[in-house]
């Protein structure tokens, strides 16, 4: 039996919790339906460029919207739309 020396363990933005990173919704700055940047899932955690971790829950993406947390983790100096995360959310029903 091989136990993994290392686990890497992520905070969600929403809740504050530590989470194994796989158990974990990966984040990025992206580009919506119609072109204008906005904050987009990254399910298979691939994509380039820094990212935040967040609860594939609802509950987790409220908090996360309410307190502003995708701005500050993903550091920008401005808002972005995050309605792509809540679409997968949402599909993951």
């Amino acid at each position: 039996m091989v136990i993994p020396t290392h686990v890497p363990i992520r905070t969600c933005v929403g809740c504050r919790n530590r989470a194994i990173k796989s158990e974990l919704l990966r984040v990025v700055v992206g580009s919506d339906a119609h072109g204008q940047p906005a904050v987009c899932p990254d399910p298979r955690g691939t994509a380039p460029g820094r990212g935040a971790h967040l609860h594939p829950a609802s509950e987790c993406y409220d908090l996360a919207v309410r307190r502003r947390a995708f701005s500050r983790a993903l550091r920008l100096t401005e808002a972005l739309a995050s309605a792509p995360v809540r679409d997968y959310l949402d599909s993951l029903d």
